[in-house]
């Protein structure tokens, strides 16, 4: 219809006139109550963000002294375990002090054992890493 009748159409109906395609030709409009819409957009925009907030996936550290015992260490991976499981990405970080940097061997040694026990379904992002005194390695779930 010509855009005087829509005009006249959305008084009578105490609505609005709102342009929805404005490259379209002819441009395409809507018989709409604005208030209401913008209030609809809000809401869906708000349901969008919570739902992106939901997805992303956290990381989470694991600090893992070199004389842990093996109880010890067995409760840390599990607790590894349940963050891969809810999605998270994990950073598990060995902690060395005092002279425990001349060994640094055993570090390493300790984080390929705690990435053996956790088990396949991981996936290591990129190699171990030493940042200061702590070597640290990130993985997430397959």
């Amino acid at each position: 219809m010509s855009s005087r009748e829509a005009q006249l159409l959305a008084r009578e109906q105490g609505v609005d006139l709102v342009e929805i395609a404005a490259n379209a030709n002819p441009p395409v409009v809507k018989i709409i109550d604005w208030g209401k819409y913008q209030y609809q957009k809000m809401k869906e925009e708000a349901k969008n963000r919570k739902k992106a907030r939901e997805k992303q996936s956290e990381l989470k550290q694991m600090k893992i002294g070199l004389k842990i015992s093996d109880n010890d260490l067995n409760i840390k991976i599990r607790k590894i375990r349940g963050f891969l499981e809810d999605g998270d990405r994990v950073k598990i970080m060995v902690i060395f002090r005092g002279r425990e940097m001349a060994h640094k061997e055993i570090g390493q040694e300790l984080l390929d054992r705690i990435l053996n026990e956790i088990g396949d379904g991981i996936v290591v992002e990129g190699k171990a890493q030493f940042n200061g005194r702590n070597l640290s390695v990130g993985i997430r779930k397959k």
